[in-house]
């Protein structure tokens, strides 16, 4: 069974919290609601998240607060935030957010499909980030118990090509993207854009890595920030 990814949504109103419940519910993955940035940051303690939906204005700690204590946080500093505002106090106010640490910045009221479509890609990307480092995961304890290349050797081998070929798909579909986003100014979709190649590098030199014959260093998977 796929394990289902976690969203976190943060917003101090309820009545918004059940809109994006409404809105992500077509995506079949696992969404976590917080009230307030306290309550999310006390969330992010014990679970893992694909993406943070949240909230620039709450009474309190409010989004970009909360956003500069999830970026200081090792474990949780790469789990892409996705800002939502009802105020629009032009470049400067969406500065501040990029420099929060977001990878996007919306606009209420949104369009619900558009905000359904950029959540899915970073649920897609997270889930593929999942089952890489379990292949992975296997395959190190397979290379530190010196298992000869029997059955097992070609199945692991398999797994990795299988990961190649569907990180491939992946990077195809980005760089569309960024091909499209060439043609734009959206300062909201570059910077997505650039989370993602970011992301997707990682993966291909962690999946490298394991080839056969990528050097002594074959079992170790390396760092994916």
């Amino acid at each position: 069974m796929v394990q289902k990814a976690k969203i976190l949504l943060v917003d101090d109103r309820p009545e918004n919290l059940l809109a994006l419940e409404a809105i992500l519910s077509a995506l079949d993955q696992t969404l976590v609601r917080a009230s307030s940035g306290e309550e999310a940051l006390k969330a992010l303690l014990t679970d893992d998240f694909a993406v943070i939906l949240l909230d620039v204005q709450m009474p309190g700690m409010d989004g970009f607060e909360t956003a500069a204590h999830i970026k200081r946080r090792e474990r949780t500093r790469d789990i892409p935030i996705i800002f939502l505002t009802a105020i629009n106090h032009g470049p400067h106010h969406t500065f501040r957010g990029y420099a929060a640490g977001a990878v996007d910045y919306i606009s209420k009221p949104f369009d619900p499909w558009v905000l359904r479509a950029k959540v899915s890609v970073f649920v897609d990307l997270y889930m593929k980030n999942c089952q890489l480092r379990e292949q992975a995961s296997l395959l190190r304890l397979q290379l530190e118990g010196g298992q000869p290349a029997t059955g097992d050797a070609k199945e692991s081998a398999g797994l990795l090509a299988e990961l190649s070929a569907r990180l491939a798909a992946v990077e195809e579909q980005a760089e569309a993207l960024s091909k499209q986003l060439d043609e734009s100014a959206d300062a909201a979709a570059v910077a997505t854009a650039a989370h993602l190649e970011r992301k997707l590098s990682g993966l291909r030199r962690a999946l490298d890595a394991l080839e056969p014959g990528a050097g002594s260093g074959a079992g170790q998977v390396p760092s994916q920030n």
